[in-house]
Order: structure tokens, then C-alpha cells, then sequence
């Protein structure tokens, strides 16, 4: 089968340009002024940007709390990604104490079984050992370059010694450890402050995590990445108290790779007033205007590399489980649809940010990262034919019943926003026209290459 774009401005990292792409089974073919073939399907993509497949860097689907189980999975989960232009997530497969890492892949695996995106794995490490370690070079083999560990929660915390060790292994793999970056121990003890003045309301939620909970494990993480000799990835930056301190650690000469969502960039800690502030609970929780701000100036200076969306959806009855109790209310939101109309509005349309710095936020920087480039991130001759249409002028005010993920809540609730992922093509084929899904179930595993490391 060969699809034809035609009159759209294709926009990679590097430039925009007046260009036709043909597609050719999988692959894109060419791309060039103009192409006419009277064989191939056309899309006419005047007035729109014709953007690589964008690249969710954080996702838990179907992930289970012990307490309760996200509301999505990777069926409802991933169809919503598509549905917002995102062709790739990373989801977290996780490793159970006690558990080897290729029993948590291959549980991840069965979950993803019939996802509408194409999907990738970073493998979270909750239980260190000489055993797991000499099992990263399976992972390896098996096509998961990246890791993650946790600073917090009991069931998946990991001390100072083992970080240093599990880095300085990924480094010798080819491999990049991610973080959750935030001092376990001020947070339990301000934790136990709060409820202790009957502070039990969500507004608790951000009084225990300010930001320098956030900035001590930042720097901390940052300081283990330099004397294992290894790079460092930070989820879901949150403040700009931890942007300075990558910002530290790149002037020593570190290689330090950060990642924001776009709930730190257009929600504050004022929601936490709201009658549904439960929506909001999430970690690390929403911050300060001046935080907004700052995070948009770094990334709009390129210091900040990936925009995933974290995304961890629960209904507002699950929710409801911390109802009296702010540390029982279930972390997380769903924003895996809307991650691009947010970008683009808020940045781009603001003039914060460049179409190209979309591209390179949004796809280009998480395919070099995280070892999919130059088959995904890019459109090029050659390039996996997984591209977003995007429609600049489509204008709606953001509410749940409007999107496709399963739960009756969304933390951008009533948000006026710009731009729509009209057609979506993954893997050669028309899966979205029109804003509408046509074709579910085509995403396939993404077996990656070394990272950036």
C-alpha cells in the first residue's frame, strides 16, 4: 500500500518545509517538494503540520497499587495516546521483590497484548542483586535499554548504595537509569506533621512534598550518576528548584537528561483548594505559578529534553478511597490524549516555544534518548512510517466526556485548547482520520537500540 501526504509543512527538529511524504508499506520512501502518484492514497494535509509520531516517555497502564488498579489499561490507555498523535509510549514494566526482571517483561508483554500504539518498556528495578544484574544483559537482548528506580513508597524504594551500583552497571550496558527523585525521609516526617495538626484535607498533599524534597533527591541522584560515571535521567520534573540543580551537574560535565509533564507546566497548587482536589493528587504534586514558568523557560531553552505525561488514571471513586486521609487517595491523572494540544497551545501559540522544539520535545529527543532513532523521531526516507497530521486551527474546551481514557476525570478540565491530531498513520496505515480512531489493536513492541547513555 502507498499513501501519499500532500501540501502539508512537515516539521522535524531541524526546519520546516513545504513537503509531500510518501509512504511505502512501513516505511516513509521520500519526501520532497511535490510527489504525484496516480496509484497511492492521498491525504491532503493543507493548512496542517505534518509532525513525526510523537513519543510518550511515561506511562503506567494497567500498573496495580496493592490498593487499586489504574483505571486504564493498555487497550483503553493506548487508544487514547493515539487519539492525541502519540504513536510511541514507555510504559513501566515492574519487577517484584523477589521477582527477576524477564517475569516482570514477560507480564508486560500479556498486558500490552492488542494495544492501539506501539509500545516500549523501561524496566523498574525494585530489588538489586548480582542475579539482576547480570539479567540487564538479557534486557538487552530483549530490547529494553532503560531503567528506572524509586526514591519512595515502600514497595519499590531503593537505597543510596544500590543506585550508585544499578548506574554504574546500565553504564557498562549501554544502558540509562531513570529516577524518582524525591527524599523519602522529610517527606514521611512532614507526611506525619500534617496529619498530625489534622491536616488530612489534599492541600496536605503539597505542604508534605515542597519543592526542596524534590531539589535535595535531585541533586542527591545526581551526585550518585557522577561517581558511577553514568548518565542520568530525572522523570517528571516538577520544580525549578531541581532544574538548578541539573543545571549544576551539567557544569561539572555531567550528561543529565530531563523530563517534565504538561501538568507542571499549566496547573498549580491552587488547585488543591478546589471541591475535587483529588483529582489533583499526584507525585510529585502540582507547584507554584513561578514553577510554571521556569519550566517552560527551560524547556524552551532546550534544557529540558522530553515531555511525558505520567500518565496514571483512577476514577473519582478511587479517589474517594483517601476520602478523610490525603495519603490514601490514589497518585495520578490521565493527560496521555492531550499532552500535544497543551504543548502547542500554552508554547507554542505563546510563542514560549517553536513548531521544531514540538518536534524535538515531543518525539526527536525521546527517540535519540531512549535508542528508537533514526527509525522513529524523524521524517525522512527510511524513517518508520508513524506520522501525526496535525491541525492547527481546531479549537475545543478540554472535558473527560470528550476523551477516550476510562476514567470520569481529567485535571485539564475545562481548559479552552488549540490543535488536533486529525489523522494519525502508524506503521503505514491510517489508524485515526479525522479525530476519530478507525483502526485499533496495530501497535507493536518497540525493540530499542542502546541509549544515549
Amino acid at each position: 500500500m502507498r499513501i501519499c501526504i500532500k501540501n502539508g509543512v512537515v516539521v522535524n527538529s531541524s526546519g520546516r518545509m513545504h513537503s509531500d511524504v510518501l509512504i511505502e508499506g512501513n516505511k516513509i520512501s521520500a519526501v520532497e517538494p511535490s510527489i504525484d502518484l496516480p496509484d497511492a492514497q492521498t491525504i491532503d494535509a493543507r493548512g496542517c503540520y505534518v509532525f513525526p509520531g510523537f513519543i510518550d516517555t511515561h506511562t503506567h497502564f494497567d500498573l496495580d497499587l496493592g490498593t487499586t488498579i489504574t483505571a486504564d489499561d493498555f487497550n483503553t490507555g493506548t487508544a487514547a495516546a493515539l487519539l492525541g498523535g502519540t504513536t510511541t509510549v514507555l510504559d513501566f514494566a515492574t519487577q517484584t521483590k523477589g521477582g527477576t526482571l524477564l517475569e516482570a517483561l514477560n507480564q508486560w508483554h500479556e498486558k500490552a497484548k492488542g494495544s492501539s500504539c506501539n509500545y516500549g518498556f523501561h524496566m523498574a528495578i525494585t530489588d538489586w542483586n548480582s542475579s539482576v544484574s547480570k539479567e540487564m544483559e538479557v534486557m538487552r537482548e530483549k530490547g529494553i535499554t532503560s531503567y528506572k528506580m524509586y526514591m519512595v513508597y515502600p514497595a519499590l524504594r531503593v537505597e543510596d548504595g544500590t543506585i550508585y551500583l544499578a548506574m554504574k552497571r546500565a553504564a557498562e550496558i549501554g544502558a540509562l537509569l531513570g529516577m524518582h527523585c524525591e527524599n523519602w525521609g522529610l517527606l514521611e516526617a512532614l507526611t506525619k506533621e500534617q496529619l498530625a495538626l489534622s491536616k488530612t484535607d489534599p492541600l496536605g498533599h503539597p505542604r508534605s512534598r515542597p519543592a526542596i524534597v524534590e531539589a535535595e533527591a535531585i541533586s542527591r541522584y545526581l551526585r550518585i550518576a557522577e561517581l558511577a560515571g553514568a548518565s542520568a535521567y530525572v522523570v517528571h520534573l516538577s520544580t525549578a528548584e531541581g532544574l538548578i540543580e541539573a543545571r549544576h551537574a551539567r557544569k561539572r560535565g555531567q550528561k543529565v537528561y530531563l523530563e517534565t509533564c504538561p501538568q507542571y507546566l499549566v496547573l498549580d497548587e491552587s488547585r488543591y483548594c478546589e471541591a475535587d482536589a483529588a483529582k489533583y493528587i499526584m507525585s510529585p504534586p502540582l507547584r507554584k505559578p513561578l514553577d510554571n514558568k521556569l519550566l517552560w523557560e527551560g524547556l524552551a531553552q532546550n534544557e529540558i529534553d522530553t515531555l511525558g505525561t505520567d500518565h496514571c488514571s483512577f476514577t473519582m471513586a478511587q479517589k474517594a478511597l483517601g476520602a478523610g486521609d490525603f495519603t490514601k487517595i490514589p497518585n495520578g491523572g490521565a493527560g496521555v490524549q492531550v499532552r500535544a494540544m497543551l504543548y502547542f497551545t500554552f508554547g507554542v501559540l505563546s510563542n514560549i516555544v517553536t513548531l521544531e522544539q514540538m518536534a524535538a520535545h515531543l518525539s526527536e529527543n525521546a527517540a535519540r534518548i531512549f535508542g528508537m532513532y533514526p527509525q522513529k523521531g524523524i521524517i525522512q526516507a527510511g524513517a518508520d512510517a508513524d506520522i501525526v497530521i496535525w491541525k492547527p486551527d481546531y479549537e475545543q474546551r478540554l472535558t473527560y466526556t470528550r476523551l477516550a481514557h476510562a476514567c470520569d476525570n481529567t485535571p485539564f478540565e475545562g481548559m479552552a485548547v488549540s490543535g488536533l491530531a486529525r489523522d494519525v498513520i502508524l506503521g503505514g496505515e491510517i489508524a485515526v482520520q479525522n479525530g476519530i480512531l478507525q483502526k485499533k489493536g496495530l501497535g507493536k513492541f518497540v525493540h530499542r537500540g542502546p541509549c544515549m547513555a
